[in-house]
């Protein structure tokens, strides 16, 4: 692994910087209760809870807290791959497709194994200099790794202009 995507995963994993990223960058996720549970090079998964701020009046996470959780899993393999780049890549998302299985009444974990086919679109649109578009999945499952819900996400990176 690179020293950037060193630098970048003990960043996320050290609690305080990251959760002042989380406070300034997505607060939506700070007060929600997303955090990381594991990053490596090929697959990073999140946990949301199912709490007073993620509720909905069904009892169960807002769908909008769970698709945060699904996007922020998948961002997170982006990010690291994006971070401090030379020359630097732009990301953003441009699908979402969700399909909802469970009821989300705890900790929901959300799981993107496509780090390494993220990368390979990054350096596709490195070296091509054209945007790349990428087609990614976040599994959520509960604490009994019951199917809760499935997100495909897709990334756009392409590098940016100077």
């Amino acid at each position: 692994m690179n020293s950037n995507k060193d630098q970048f995963i003990q960043l996320i994993r050290h609690p305080l910087k990251f959760r002042i990223f989380l406070f300034t960058k997505l607060p939506a996720a700070f007060f929600s209760g997303v955090k990381v549970k594991t990053i490596d090079e090929t697959n990073a998964i999140v946990t949301v809870p199912y709490k007073w701020f993620s509720q909905n009046p069904f009892k169960s996470t807002y769908f909008a807290c769970l698709a945060m959780a699904a996007e922020f899993s998948t961002g997170l393999l982006s990010m690291m791959n994006t971070y401090k780049s030379n020359p630097p890549v732009s990301m953003l998302v441009t699908g979402l497709q969700a399909a909802y299985f469970k009821k989300a009444t705890g900790i929901t974990y959300f799981t993107c194994e496509e780090g390494l086919a993220i990368q390979q679109t990054i350096e596709e649109a490195i070296a091509t200099g054209e945007g790349k578009t990428i087609k990614v999945k976040s599994t959520g499952k509960n604490d009994k790794g019951e199917l809760v819900a499935e997100f495909y996400l897709t990334w756009s990176f392409k590098v940016k202009n100077n």
